[in-house]
């Protein structure tokens, strides 16, 4: 501005005013001084202009932090988050912790540095303490995590019915004539892993089955599936389905059943969970559970929103549960067909 108005031969305030269309400007200096602007590309310094109406109105730009960017479930949220942003005038500031603890402080501090108006958070697997976040929490900064919650802070948050996922995938592999189900799980440091594998637990229960703990795993990546699913497959009986924590790591079990020369789904089925565009890709397609994350991104945009403009209250958390849904391709047998003997 300080160049235009030494063209101009004008004040700094009075192209400041111009540019904001100010009526204490007349018409025609107002439109030269735009018209000069626009010839010499001119586009205002949004921080500077965000610091000098922060006094006025909280900042309306969101920090959103994704454990890693590549996965197809954390992308989808991120889509919803900036939908829902961008609809109520939002601008969104986003970084991934590529699930590092210390990471994941480093981006807490750099979005309360740059005054966020608040912050929508799925915490990086390492996260074993959690004193970044109840730090914003004691300075007043709203919180909305999703996916994966904090235990330390009664924050709003956003998760998907990991349990019920799991139980009906299971239940359906069951029914589908399948006995001996391997579970492919995450980290129990995490609440959705546990909730998975109670859900997996549960339905084994239902249908009158128990856990057999050779047929349970620590297993969340394709390339942990592709080496240690060669060990299950070796046992006698082996299992006749696999039920894997994500869909990436359903893949890693196709691929060793399918070298092995077994038939998918008559001899082993497969389930996974996130429904990525892998699941409708692959060969053969994948059994997957629909996280929604579209929806999980638009709410949890909707509820710190609700925060920062007072529509909804700073001291009490807001906890919504998206429902998951079965989508069912060919890598399980239909419910009624031959069983996975």
């Amino acid at each position: 501005m300080k160049d235009i108005a030494r063209a101009m031969g004008v004040s700094v305030a009075t192209v400041s005013r111009a540019l904001q269309d100010s009526p204490s400007i007349s018409p025609k200096r107002r439109e030269a001084i735009q018209a000069y602007a626009r010839e010499h590309n001119y586009l205002p310094n949004a921080i500077a202009e965000q610091l000098r109406n922060s006094r006025k109105s909280p900042p309306k730009v969101i920090g959103v932090i994704v454990p890693e960017f590549v996965h197809y479930y954390f992308a989808t949220v991120l889509a919803g988050i900036e939908q829902e942003a961008c609809t109520h005038g939002y601008r969104i500031i986003v970084a991934a912790s590529h699930e590092s603890q210390q990471h994941e402080v480093e981006i807490c501090e750099a979005f309360y540095k740059n005054k966020v108006c608040g912050i929508i958070a799925s915490q990086a697997k390492e996260t074993i303490d959690y004193t970044h976040f109840v730090r914003l929490d004691e300075q007043h900064v709203p919180l909305v995590f999703y996916d994966r919650i904090c235990p330390a802070i009664n924050a709003s948050r956003v998760v998907v019915d990991d349990y019920m996922g799991t139980l009906k995938a299971v239940s359906h592999l069951i029914e589908s004539g399948c006995r001996r189900i391997a579970f492919y799980g995450a980290s129990p440091t995490m609440e959705i892993a546990v909730n998975r594998f109670n859900g997996y637990k549960d339905a084994l229960y239902q249908h009158g089955l128990k856990v057999d703990d050779t047929l349970v795993r620590l297993c969340e990546t394709r390339e942990q599936a592709e080496a240690i699913t060669p060990e299950l497959l070796d046992l006698n009986p082996r299992p006749d389905a696999f039920f894997a924590v994500n869909d990436d790591t359903a893949i890693g079990v196709l691929y060793v059943v399918k070298r092995r020369g077994l038939r998918i789904p008559d001899d082993i089925s497969v389930c996974g969970f996130t429904n990525s565009t892998y699941a409708q890709t692959c060969d053969p397609s994948l059994t997957s559970v629909e996280q929604n994350g579209l929806v999980v991104g638009r709410q949890a945009a909707e509820i710190l929103i609700g925060i920062v403009e007072g529509t909804l209250p700073r001291d009490h958390a807001v906890k919504r549960i998206v429902k998951t849904q079965l989508i069912e391709r060919e890598t399980t047998r239909k419910v009624g067909e031959p069983g996975c003997d």
